[in-house]
């Protein structure tokens, strides 16, 4: 009866042992899975992104588009807009051109969606605690916007750099030779303050990520397969039914895509905030100023160039990046 009483607390006592090492090991790989399907997604579109980037740019929109590209319909003068430069840029530019900026943009990428993963992730079971245990849509919104500022805030100089690089070459000249030379550049020209132009709009795209967020954890639960109602007859694959992950690719696709069309005049405004200013005079100075602006010289169609080309590359890209990470952390999970 002695050795049975003293086995007994130390056998209770492995639990909270392992217990704080598994927490933390599954915040890493959160944090792994993110930067993973980041960089699955942003190689794969990248092609798409630089197409994006110049449709978005001033340079673009004076003396590339032709006045009579929308006369045959919105929808259809963005599909031949993005046709006509995937074209272009690899008769002037070679194939290499459909991954300038690829590099700064996989620096970027990467710690951008781990950060915004782990962020989001921790910051989900804080606020849910917080909420009495009940995690609600108001859970999900307000840890999706805690992420996307800290996120915006960690990577916007990456994002600036990975700008500046998809645009030279448009217009046959280069004023960078890298990532490192238009790093000192932009310090040297501009200042430290150079490197986080477009700020402004990477706070209102923190909207996007908001919306992209709710709507995919309420996607994903309303089309995943039923938990006390799987048949035997169907097939598990890494633990998770085909319905599972049909939904969650589902999911990911459909609240980019929406999240995408509501807040996507930002993209244009941060990426116009983020041009080399023009003979030392810089054009556009703020948020709003760069949005009326564009409004009134080009019009309210402005604010939605390249949004085509933005579209078929971010949809695939949220599936891509997605299905890896809950792939990677369905897998580790598995394993214990």
């Amino acid at each position: 009866m002695t050795t049975t009483a003293s086995a007994a607390p130390v056998y209770q006592h492995l639990p909270s042992l392992d217990t704080p090492k598994l927490k933390q090991s599954k915040s890493y790989v959160h944090f792994v899975a993110g930067g993973v399907g980041g960089l699955a997604g942003a190689v794969c579109t990248s092609p798409l992104d630089v197409v994006k980037t110049r449709l978005q740019s001033t340079f673009y929109q004076q003396t590339m588009r032709q006045p009579n590209m929308h006369r045959s319909g919105f929808i259809l003068g963005h599909f031949l807009e993005t046709g006509k430069l995937l074209l272009r840029i690899n008769q002037v530019e070679g194939f290499r051109g459909y991954f300038k900026g690829l590099g700064p943009n996989l620096v970027g990428v990467i710690p951008a969606r781990s950060i915004n993963f782990f962020m989001y992730g921790n910051g989900k079971k804080l606020y849910t605690e917080w909420n009495g245990g009940r995690e609600t849509a108001g859970v999900h919104l307000i840890s999706a916007a805690t992420a996307g500022i800290v996120t915006s805030t960690a990577t916007n100089p990456i994002w600036v750099i990975k700008t500046r690089l998809q645009l030279q070459g448009a217009n046959g000249m280069r004023k960078y030779s890298g990532s490192l030379d238009c790093l000192l550049k932009i310090c040297r020209q501009e200042g430290v303050s150079g490197l986080y132009k477009g700020m402004s709009a990477s706070y209102l795209g923190v909207a996007e990520g908001t919306i992209q967020w709710v709507i995919y954890e309420n996607l994903k639960k309303k089309w995943s397969a039923p938990k006390d109602g799987i048949q035997l007859n169907q097939k598990v694959y890494g633990g998770k039914t085909l319905q599972d992950w049909a939904g969650h690719l589902g999911a990911a696709a459909t609240s980019k895509f929406v999240a995408a069309c509501i807040a996507y005049p930002h993209e244009v405004v941060r990426t116009r905030l983020r041009q080399p200013s023009e003979n030392g005079v810089r054009k556009y100075t703020g948020l709003w100023q760069c949005l009326r602006l564009v409004a009134k010289e080009e019009g309210v169609v402005a604010l939605y160039g390249g949004m085509t080309a933005h579209l078929l590359r971010v949809v695939p890209n949220a599936a891509i990046m997605f299905f890896c990470y809950e792939a990677i952390v369905q897998r580790y999970e598995n394993s214990f």
